[in-house]
Parts: structure tokens; sequence; C-alpha cells
């Protein structure tokens, strides 16, 4: 039976995933795209190269993040996450940003890492997806 979760419940879904898909309007159409993040005070917090989700996001800063946690097919949890891209451009705040992500996530790709090593490279962008509407199901 397919249940409604409160916000706390979807909010803790969120939490603890540690691959979201990013959506957004890319070209006049969607686009989804796997993202790793953290999330923190009702923020999903990434990093990029530059690209398509980037320029789709400047260019239309709503955007949604979705996570599942599947135990098997009669066992699993999904949340919708609806939200504001904003891109992170102070160095102290892109560095501590980094950080957290590096540290969750150490295998992240080396050449993203040493560009962004200091915090300042502009080749590596920062952003966070402003969340403020989750929702999520769960069965089992």
């Amino acid at each position: 039976m397919i249940k409604t979760l409160n916000d706390i419940q979807a909010r803790k879904v969120i939490q603890s995933a540690r691959v979201a898909r990013l959506g957004c309007i890319a070209n006049g159409g969607p686009y989804i795209t796997p993202i790793n993040y953290y999330f923190e005070d009702s923020c999903v917090y990434s990093h990029s190269l530059a690209g398509l989700k980037i320029a789709a996001l400047r260019a239309n800063p709503r955007a949604c993040v979705q996570v599942d946690q599947v135990e098997t097919d009669l066992r699993w949890r999904s949340v919708l996450a609806f939200g504001n891209f904003e891109e992170i451009v102070k160095p102290s705040e892109r560095k501590e940003i980094l950080s957290k992500l590096f540290k969750r996530f150490p295998m992240l790709t080396p050449v993203e890492s040493s560009l962004a090593g200091d915090g300042c490279s502009p080749e590596v962008i920062v952003f966070r997806i402003r969340i403020d509407r989750i929702t999520g199901v769960s069965e089992g």
C-alpha cells in the first residue's frame, strides 16, 4: 500500500541518499541528470563543470530533485523536492561547500577535485537548490 511521507520523513530520505536526479528545463524541454549532493538547511548542495544543466539552470532557475531508497520492488521510498537554483560565487562559501562535498564523496572526479581544491576555480560551478516544497511516498 502506497503511503504519503510527512515532511520529516521526506527530509530524512533526501538527507540520507547520495545520488539524486536533478530536473530542469533545457532547450525548451525537460532534462534530468544524476548528481552527487548533500542536503543541509533545506538546500541541496552540489557542483558541476559547465554544460547543459548549468546553462539551463541559469536560464530558468526553477528545478526539482528526486531521490529514491529502494529495498525491494514492494519496499521503497521516493521523494521530490522543488526549489530554485542559486549559484555560489563567494570564494569562502564555495570552498566550504566543496570541502563538505569532497568529504562525503572522496572519490569524485580527480580533475574536478584538483580544479576546485582552493574553492576559487571558475571552471567548477558550485550551487544549491533552495527547497521550498518537498513531497514523498513509500510502499512497504
